[in-house]
């Protein structure tokens, strides 16, 4: 049965490697606590609201949203090299670690019918599972940090803090893609942004980064005909005289809140998922663009990045790469305590 798992200290215990004279961020990163009488696997939000932590970091380790949309499977495999990666960061004063709650990850079963329909079946019963625990952490008042997982449960992490907040988000999404498919074709990766904005969560939504060789015919006047939609082309980016960041800046400055950052890490380049590009960021511009922020948005989703797909490439560097990016995030809204280059 697909459930919500809660670590424990052991849990977290079990993925650090100590080392005399240092210390991590896993050594001082808040875990949920019982603050009840019952002690089962379910989350309240009494004992959520007593942590101090501002950001609570989980994990959706499954690749069924991208197979329903003819992906390569493999963004299951995201989640545990990441969460390590992240844990083992050295804890200094530029990040301590326990401004940060590690919640823990849904498990997800795998269907008994594995056909496209049968998967696409599966995405609406993972948005149902989903959404809930996102909404508590939001009602608190907390920021979720989500690790996937594909790109569908855009879907359920913005309706899950659009009814916390009890109104739509506006959300920006570095992506190669639009993920702007039609909904009757059924929940899978790459529509996860229309059913936002079909059941009223979504407000507008922004693409930075897009890339002309992965837009349909249609979809061009679409985006002309919305008003709530705006893009800005990769291809545009490269022949730009202006920084990236720059532009970002420009892109989001009048970004109302409440709202979200969505980061697919197939727009940057080579890092393992199901749609890996050889043209798109570098890390460091994604970097740049995060530790540059001063918005304050309600909450991250990283997610189509990889360990391993089904194919057998593997690349162990991209839980290394999503923990540079929550950091980064965190640390944003921190003060530096080094001077300005």
């Amino acid at each position: 049965m697909d459930s919500f798992k809660i670590y424990s200290q052991s849990d977290i215990d079990s993925l650090i490697n100590t080392r005399n004279g240092e210390e991590k961020l896993g050594q001082h990163i808040q875990i949920y606590s019982h603050c009840e009488e019952d002690s089962t696997q379910t989350i309240s939000l009494a004992c959520l609201q007593q942590s101090t932590a501002q950001y609570v970091l989980l994990g959706i380790p499954e690749d069924i949203g991208v197979r329903a949309n003819l992906g390569n499977a493999g963004a299951k495999t995201a989640w545990k090299s990441a969460l390590k990666a992240f844990l083992n960061t050295q804890s200094n004063s530029f990040l301590k670690g326990d401004e940060v709650l590690v919640l823990g990850h849904f498990e997800i079963e795998e269907p008994a019918d594995i056909s496209i329909q049968g998967l696409r079946n599966k995405t609406n019963e993972i948005d149902a599972l989903v959404y809930p625990v996102i909404q508590k952490i939001a009602q608190v008042g907390k920021i979720p940090i989500v690790i996937g997982g594909g790109h569908n449960n855009a879907a359920p992490i913005i309706s899950g803090v659009s009814i916390a907040l009890n109104k739509p988000l506006n959300v920006v999404n570095i992506d190669a893609h639009a993920d702007l498919r039609d909904t009757k074709e059924g929940r899978h990766s790459g529509n996860g942004f229309s059913y936002a904005m079909q059941h009223g969560h979504l407000n507008q939504y922004r693409v930075f980064g897009l890339q002309e060789n992965y837009v349909h015919q249609s979809l061009p006047a679409y985006i002309a005909a919305s008003k709530n939609i705006a893009v800005i082309y990769f291809e545009d980016l490269l022949t730009s005289k202006k920084a990236i960041e720059e532009t970002w800046e420009d892109f989001v400055k009048d970004l109302p809140e409440p709202s979200g950052l969505e980061i697919d890490l197939d727009s940057i380049e080579n890092v393992l998922s199901s749609a890996i590009t050889s043209s798109g960021f570098a890390l460091n511009d994604i970097r740049k663009i995060l530790l540059s922020n001063h918005k304050k948005y309600s909450y991250l989703h990283i997610c189509e990045g990889a360990t391993e797909l089904a194919d057998g490439r593997k690349d162990l560097t991209t839980g290394k790469t999503i923990a540079y990016l929550v950091s980064d995030f965190i640390k944003a809204l921190r003060p530096h305590i080094s001077q300005k280059l």
